[in-house]
C-alpha cells in the first residue's frame, strides 16, 4: 500500500519521516501515553528511530496498517500520532489507535485526525467497519473516539492487560455515513455531560469533606465536641478489616444484601468492583472516616445506565459510628458532589421497609420521601417492598 497525506480542518496527516524520531521520543516521555498505550517502557531514543523509520514504513509496505503522523497545517509542528493499527482486507475492516502529544492536548486535535483518518479509510481503502478499543478507565480516548462518531458498544477482557491497568477494555465501532463532517460538533463536544463526566472519572477520585453534628441529647455530645469534621475518601486496603467487622453485624445483614457470612475474600472483591466502577464512570464509592481517618462508612452513589441524569444512592456505617450524625453529612456531601460535579438532576434512595435507621439518614440529608414501592427490592431471595425517596439538584440551592 502506497503512503499517503490527508489534509483536512487544520491538520497534515502524513508518514513518519526519520527527522520525527526526537519528537516522538519526547512525546513518549509522558505519563499518559506510557499508562495507556503500548508503547515500551521506558521509551527510548531507538525505540522511536524504530518506529518512524521501520516499523511504520513495512506497515504500509505490507498494507497491515496505516499510520501518520498529525501534525499541524500550518507550522508542520507534531502534534500527535493517528491511524489504523491494524487492516484485515479481507473483513474489510481495520483498527484505529492514536496519542496526543502534550503539548498539543486540549484543542481537539486527535478528534479532528480520528475523523479525517475514518473517511479516509471509507472512501479510499473501501473499508466496511472501523472498530476502536481502549482500557476501561481511558476516558481521554474514549471521548476522542465518541467526538470522531465511534458508538461505544460493550466490554471485553483484555488478553494481554497492562501491568498495572484493569483487566477489561471498552470496544466501538464506526460504519461508513457516521463521520462526523468537518467542523460540526458531534456527540460529546466540549460543555456535554459525556466531556463533563470524562474530566471527572479520567482523573484520580477527588477527597470531599463533611461536617457531622450530633443529635441533641446524645451521651457524647459535649461543649467542644458536638460538631465532627468528616472525609469522603476512596477506599482502600487498610479498611479492609473494619468493612469485614461492619458487614458481619446483624443489623447490616438484615438491612443489606452482602454476603452472608462475610469473609476477608469478600472485603478484597468488594475494593475491586468500587475501583472498577469508578474506572468505568459508571459509580463513585467511598468511605467517609472520622478525623483520625478510621473508618465509620461506606456510601456509593451509581449512576443509572437508562437516564444519564439520575443516580442512586447506597450507604451503611459501622457499628461503633451509629447515631453520630456521621452517615447524613456524609450523604448531605456526596449527593451535592453528583450535582455539581456529574450534572445529575435526581438522586434516589430506596430501603427495605421496616428500615427506619436508612429513611431517617436520607430524610436528615434532604431527601423526600415518595412513597413504598411493591416488590421493588431483591433481598436474599425474596422480592421485598421498598420504600422510595429522593432528593432533586434544586433542593440543595
Amino acid at each position: 500500500m502506497e503512503p499517503i497525506e490527508i489534509a483536512e480542518d487544520g491538520l497534515s496527516l502524513r508518514p513518519w519521516r526519520a527527522t520525527d524520531a526526537e519528537a516522538v521520543h519526547r512525546a513518549c516521555q509522558d505519563p499518559d501515553i506510557q499508562r495507556w498505550t503500548t508503547v515500551p517502557r521506558p521509551y527510548l531514543p531507538e525505540h522511536a528511530s524504530g518506529f518512524v523509520t521501520e516499523i511504520s514504513g513495512r506497515a504500509w509496505a505490507e498494507g497491515t496498517g496505516a499510520p501518520f503522523a498529525v501534525c499541524d497545517a500550518a507550522t508542520g509542528e507534531l502534534l500527535g500520532s493517528c491511524g489504523l493499527v491494524s487492516i484485515d482486507a479481507a473483513a474489510g475492516s481495520g483498527e484505529i489507535g492514536y496519542w496526543t502529544a502534550p503539548w498539543a492536548r486540549g484543542r481537539g486535535v486527535t478528534a479532528r485526525a480520528a475523523r479525517a483518518v475514518a473517511r479516509w479509510a471509507f472512501d479510499s481503502r473501501k473499508l466496511r467497519r472501523l472498530i476502536w478499543q481502549a482500557e476501561v478507565g481511558n476516558h481521554a480516548s474514549r471521548l476522542v473516539a465518541l467526538r470522531a462518531g465511534f458508538r461505544v458498544e460493550g466490554r471485553l477482557r483484555l488478553a494481554d492487560p497492562a501491568p498495572d491497568g484493569r483487566p477489561d477494555g471498552w470496544i466501538g465501532s464506526l460504519l461508513p455515513g457516521e463521520v462526523p463532517a468537518p467542523g460540526e460538533p458531534g456527540p460529546a463536544g466540549p460543555g456535554t455531560l459525556e466531556a463533563l463526566r470524562a474530566a471527572v472519572f479520567g482523573r484520580p477520585q477527588p477527597v470531599l469533606f463533611a461536617t457531622a453534628r450530633r443529635p441533641a441529647g446524645d451521651a457524647l455530645t459535649t461543649a467542644t465536641s458536638d460538631v465532627t469534621d468528616l472525609r469522603l475518601r476512596p477506599m482502600e486496603e487498610r479498611d479492609l478489616d473494619a468493612i469485614v467487622a461492619t458487614c458481619q453485624d446483624p443489623d447490616t445483614i438484615r438491612w443489606t444484601t452482602v454476603p452472608d457470612p462475610y469473609a476477608r475474600a469478600d472485603a478484597e472483591d468488594f475494593l475491586d468492583v468500587v475501583r472498577g466502577t469508578w474506572a468505568a464512570g459508571t459509580s463513585a464509592a467511598y468511605v467517609f472516616t472520622d478525623p483520625d481517618d478510621r473508618y465509620a462508612g461506606s456510601i456509593d452513589l451509581r449512576l443509572s445506565p437508562a437516564d444519564p441524569l439520575l443516580a442512586d444512592v447506597g450507604f451503611m456505617t459501622a457499628p461503633a459510628f451509629r447515631g453520630r450524625g456521621y452517615l447524613p453529612a456524609a450523604l448531605t456531601a456526596l449527593c451535592a458532589w453528583g450535582f455539581t460535579a456529574l450534572g445529575l438532576a435526581r438522586i434516589e434512595w430506596r430501603a427495605n421497609v421496616g428500615n427506619t435507621a436508612s429513611r431517617r439518614a436520607a430524610e436528615k440529608a434532604g431527601f423526600r420521601f415518595e412513597g413504598t414501592a411493591r416488590g421493588a427490592l431483591s433481598h436474599r431471595g425474596e422480592r421485598l417492598d421498598a420504600w422510595v425517596g429522593a432528593l432533586l439538584a434544586e433542593d440543595l440551592t
